[in-house]
């Protein structure tokens, strides 16, 4: 059995215990079938499903209950997960749908009318899960596009589209996948999200910072409605105010999404559990931010179209493999929850920053970006690749870039020297490894460390994307700045937007497209730059 499906099998049973214990607080439940799960691992009904034993539907339930739009992620060759939550007030603690389990009904169609529906299923919405619904549409046709619905009594959600991947050994000719990352709703409209939803692509890689954790009030059009997030309710309530955004729920309407997370899902540069500028010798306090940090992974599930089991505390595995057949494969990272904490307190320059020069600490052999576990997981699945190209969907900058007078960004794998070079290590034998990286708010191209045996040929190529609306402070000073710098190819510091790369077994294409402002939602798109990776040949050029 693969790691897959031990994981749908994980994941049915977790569900099942999950419903089954919202059904008997409304005393709607089957204690045989609770018990059934429990003895053999497996709910008695299908994903998400409950037979007999689903609930009524509250009488007083709003006439709306799709606020927040529906999203899909996660594909398989046979299956996708579908997302939605019902909700009717997102900024309400119940979201304005009370605390009773909720029934939901979806379907899958081959047709955008419906006509031919080839899969369907029922699910309950739980209030222990915020009501989200996480529903596994299976067997499935492989490389096949799909619409979707939901549907609550006879109020009918948005309609998605979705797609499968290509059969494991398959040998697909083009994949035309978009990244992102960084969408700060008070910095700016997410005019960049409209022209994604327009974009002729397969798949949305998101590299993190989907949510900013300030608190209302900083300057903007789109100020937050919500308190700053600091338990499970407050961090919902900004989840849910983000995703009322009609531009981000078209683009998520658009394909399937595959979803990580940086720091701002949490707190800003946050390194395990420890928070920024916390004294890591504060044992009390590392036990409080477990417990914010427990919230916030519970909201990132509740609110993502992701193929993993809900959260059960502040520990949650979400890197995970992603394959397109034998053209790509794509590591999904996470850089927050294992790495050691930055280094070089004493000697940072920059006030509010984790910028400062190189120090000793930082040098060490046993700091971590990754962990070791992930470390291990990650060198496996390079072993195991037969992919033609091997995508790391990674949040932080990669690529060497020390500032003015040997100044570096500590938060970035700057900060973590050891770790990038065990990193390079995996890497030099892989097929053309290809890292697409969020974070910093700029768009850059740039080639990560060097050949054993040539010093001329970098590992591995770097393509940054700039955000969707964070901005970058001093862009112009940035950007004079780490131009020169060799292992940098290209730099923008100055526009917002995304990435759209299309691959096929020959080159991976990347386009950078920007929007002309974030001051206006009719704002306009274009192609910024392009850059060309050639098979077997990490050494990046300009079209």
């Amino acid at each position: 059995m693969g790691e897959s499906e031990r994981t749908k099998i994980d994941r049915r049973a977790f569900m099942a215990g999950v419903v089954a214990t919202a059904l008997a607080a409304a005393a709607c439940s089957s204690e045989d079938d609770a018990a059934q799960s429990e003895d053999t691992g497996q709910p008695a009904e299908d994903s998400n499903t409950t037979g007999d034993s689903r609930p009524a539907l509250p009488t007083d339930l709003a006439a709306e209950v799709f606020a927040l739009g529906v999203a899909s992620g996660d594909p398989l060759p046979d299956s996708v997960i579908l997302w939605t939550r019902i909700v009717a007030d997102p900024l309400a603690d119940d979201g304005g749908v009370g605390t009773a389990p909720i029934p939901v009904s979806w379907e899958v169609a081959a047709d955008k009318e419906f006509a031919d529906v080839v899969a369907s299923g029922d699910a309950v919405a739980v209030p222990l899960l915020a009501h989200s619904v996480h529903a596994d549409a299976s067997a499935l046709e492989p490389d096949t596009w799909y619409w979707y619905r939901f549907s609550v009594g006879d109020r009918i959600s948005p309609v998605g589209r979705t797609r499968t991947t290509p059969a494991k050994r398959s040998s697909p000719e083009k994949l035309r996948f978009a990244f992102a990352s960084c969408q700060n709703r008070q910095a700016g409209y997410w005019t960049a999200h409209k022209h994604l939803a327009e974009e002729n692509i397969d798949l949305v890689l998101f590299l993190g910072d989907y949510i900013y954790e300030e608190a209302p009030g900083a300057p903007g059009p789109n100020a937050n409605r919500s308190p700053a997030p600091v338990d499970l309710p407050t961090y919902r309530a900004r989840w849910a105010d983000y995703k009322t955004d009609p531009a981000l729920q078209a683009a998520h309407a658009r394909c399937p999404w595959v979803c990580t997370w940086d720091d701002h899902e949490v707190s800003n540069d946050y390194a395990d559990d420890v928070a920024q500028f916390a004294d890591p010798a504060d044992q009390e306090g590392r036990a409080r931010f477990l417990d914010r940090r427990a919230a916030a992974y519970q909201a990132f599930y509740e609110h993502s179209p992701v193929r993993l089991d809900p959260p059960e505390g502040p520990d949650y595995t979400i890197y995970r493999h992603v394959l397109w057949g034998k053209l790509a494969g794509f590591y999904v990272l996470d850089g927050r929850q294992y790495r050691s904490d930055q280094a070089c307190a004493d000697s940072a320059i920059l006030a509010g920053t984790s910028a400062g020069p190189l120090c000793d600490e930082a040098k060490a052999e046993d700091r971590t970006m990754l962990g070791e576990e992930q470390e291990a997981w990650l060198g496996d699945a390079f072993e195991a690749s037969d992919a033609r190209w091997n995508v790391l969907a990674n949040q932080t900058v990669m690529t060497t870039v020390p500032f003015a007078s040997g100044i570096y960004n500590l938060d970035q794998w700057d900060g973590y020297p050891a770790a990038r070079d065990r990193l390079l290590e995996q890497l030099v034998d892989v097929s053309n490894p290809i890292v697409i990286t969020g974070d910093i708010h700029l768009s850059g191209v740039g080639t990560i460390g060097q050949q054993p045996d040539d010093s001329d040929a970098p590992v591995a190529v770097e393509f940054v994307g700039t955000s969707i609306s964070s901005p970058f402070p001093a862009a112009d000073l940035i950007e004079s700045t780490v131009s020169s710098v060799p292992e940098v190819h290209y730099i923008n510091a100055r526009q917002r937007g995304y990435v759209v790369c299309t691959v096929t077994p020959e080159e991976t294409r990347a386009e950078f497209r920007f929007v002309s402002t974030i001051a206006d939602p009719e704002a306009t798109v274009e192609t910024g730059a392009t850059w060309i990776v050639t098979d077997g040949d990490a050494v990046p050029r300009s079209a």
